[in-house]
């Protein structure tokens, strides 16, 4: 073999990212998030986008990620689960971040913030709880992950990205399992897989989903290196890739005679747990469509043709990762009420008496979401 640069670390380039979700705009001007159920594809070649296409099925589309220029390729697959490798060496990189218009502003590993070399400055600032502050305020924890898609053109590794909780105590353990039994050498066949799971909090049922990563192969093998590099399971169809609904919700949306019969459909979709982001776009559409009809009949005007658009093609939109919490989560709007009251200096016991003075002694963890909205809409007013 040739000289190496001996004190240059040795990686494989980036051929592009798999992503879980992205970011539709709202009449506010701001974007909405977008959870995905499966995998998304992107990159700067579209030979390697179309190749996903072809495997895991979608349509490849032109797009550009919200603050960059560049165009890249991307596909919204039908796969839930994909085939891939873990190169050799660590492919876990996990860090607390927090980004900011100039880029990265911190970097932390939990005790020490490695731009500035001093202690971790979200606990020094605002003690063990920082974690519940909003990310304009504190880190957010980052997990990358690499992988090789075997089946797809190029020698490189892919990039997922995740923000999530439940991946960054996940992932870790899968890896550390792997590199401790292999030392980091040869590569090994892993499933990548968005898991959609389901937690009860303040007495609702909040569904998200979960990035997987699954070894292919016995525990025994990972602990003892032996795990077959080769033996890949084969790709399933990708009409097989997402268990269907046991009802078509937006076809009967579509056939319904009102708009209130649409809305019906919309709640059973709801009642039934079937509710997805995607089918909660494309209904919404469809109820404005109808609802707009009606007022047009009654009106004796010609209704406008309303543009329905599915959300899974929205273009010029951002990538998400997994998750992520609907708007309308009273959880998430808490999240930004103390980020807010954090800049006026009140601590979480001021902020709920606060709260409570203004609604009849009632509890921040008994308001519903609109409640909240309001209660942070004033404290936006008094700011300004």
């Amino acid at each position: 073999m040739a000289g190496r640069i001996l004190n240059l670390q040795r990686q494989a380039a980036e051929l592009g990212r798999l992503r879980t979700g992205w970011s539709v705009p709202t009449d506010k001007g701001r974007n909405r998030p977008v959870k995905s159920q499966t995998w998304i594809v992107s990159s700067h070649d579209r030979t390697r986008v179309q190749a996903a296409a072809d495997l895991w099925g979608g349509t490849v589309e032109r797009w550009s990620p919200q603050g960059n220029n560049p165009d890249q390729w991307r596909v919204i697959t039908e796969a839930q689960s994909i085939e891939a490798l873990f190169p050799p060496g660590d492919p876990l990189s996990q860090y607390n971040e927090k980004w900011g218009g100039g880029g990265c502003e911190r970097r932390c590993d939990g005790i020490t913030e490695k731009l500035s070399k001093k202690p971790c400055i979200c606990l020094d600032r605002h003690g063990e709880n920082w974690y519940l502050l909003g990310p304009t305020q504190v880190c957010r924890a980052t997990s990358r992950i690499k992988v090789i898609l075997p089946d797809l053109p190029g020698i490189g590794v892919w990039r997922a990205e995740t923000h999530g909780f439940y991946a960054a105590n996940e992932w870790p353990g899968v890896v550390d399992m792997v590199v401790s039994g292999t030392g980091g050498r040869g590569v090994i066949p892993v499933g990548m897989r968005i898991e959609q799971r389901q937690r009860l909090a303040e007495g609702k049922t909040k569904r998200f989903p979960v990035v997987v990563v699954e070894v292919r192969g016995t525990v025994r093998q990972a602990l003892t290196g032996t795990i077959p590099g080769s033996e890949l399971s084969p790709l399933p169809p990708a009409h097989l890739a997402i268990e269907p609904l046991g009802r078509d919700y937006a076809a009967e949306a579509r056939k319904a005679l009102t708009a209130d019969a649409a809305v019906a459909v919309y709640r059973e979709a709801e009642a039934a747990g079937d509710m997805t982001d995607v089918l909660k776009a494309e209904l919404i559409a469809i109820g404005k469509e109808k609802r707009a009809a009606e007022k047009a009949n009654a009106s004796g005007r010609k209704a406008p043709e309303a543009k329905v658009e599915n959300a899974a093609n929205a273009t010029d939109e951002e990538p998400i990762d997994a998750e992520i919490v609907d708007d309308d989560d009273p959880e998430a709007v808490w999240f930004e009420i103390v980020s807010e009251a954090g800049e006026r200096g009140w601590n979480s016991e001021h902020l709920a008496g606060q709260f409570a003075a203004r609604h009849g002694g009632l509890s921040p963890d008994s308001a519903d979401a609109p409640r909240l909205r309001a209660f942070l809409s004033e404290l936006r007013e008094t700011a300004a």
